[in-house]
């Protein structure tokens, strides 16, 4: 079973040694790019780590945008652009994935209501619900 988060069970507490800053490059027509660039805790570059560089997209559905996020293999800036394509239509295709998964496991789930569902305790009636 699920554990609900309550604040007594959250973590708040920054890693030091994992702190990155954050510049967004757009082209304002595709995406965006997020360069992360690795820093230590006073706010100096670390170039004992690689940056990060995260591609951003979004896959319209009759739903409405769907945001897509995804990390681009990159040594540069140049290279994440170069990069984005591939890795955007990766992270459509994952999403996409993910989106049919969530479906097919929502048609076939069954809720059963719970006893004591009708005034004085009886059951529910023992009809199969679905959501």
């Amino acid at each position: 079973m699920a554990q609900t988060q309550t604040s007594k069970n959250l973590d708040f507490k920054m890693e030091a040694t994992g702190i990155y800053r954050e510049d967004v490059y757009t082209d304002r027509k595709v995406g965006t790019i997020r360069a992360l660039t690795p820093v230590k805790s006073d706010g100096s570059t670390d170039p004992a780590r690689k940056p990060v560089y995260v591609g951003e997209a979004q896959i319209l559905t009759p739903m409405g945008a769907i945001p897509v996020t995804f990390e681009i293999d990159a040594a540069s800036l140049a290279d994440a652009i170069s990069n984005y394509a591939a890795a955007a239509k990766e992270g459509v295709e994952r999403t996409v994935k993910e989106i049919q998964e969530m479906r097919r496991q929502s048609a076939s789930s069954i809720v059963v209501p719970q006893a004591g569902g009708l005034p004085g305790g009886l059951p529910g009636g023992g009809k199969i619900q679905l959501p």
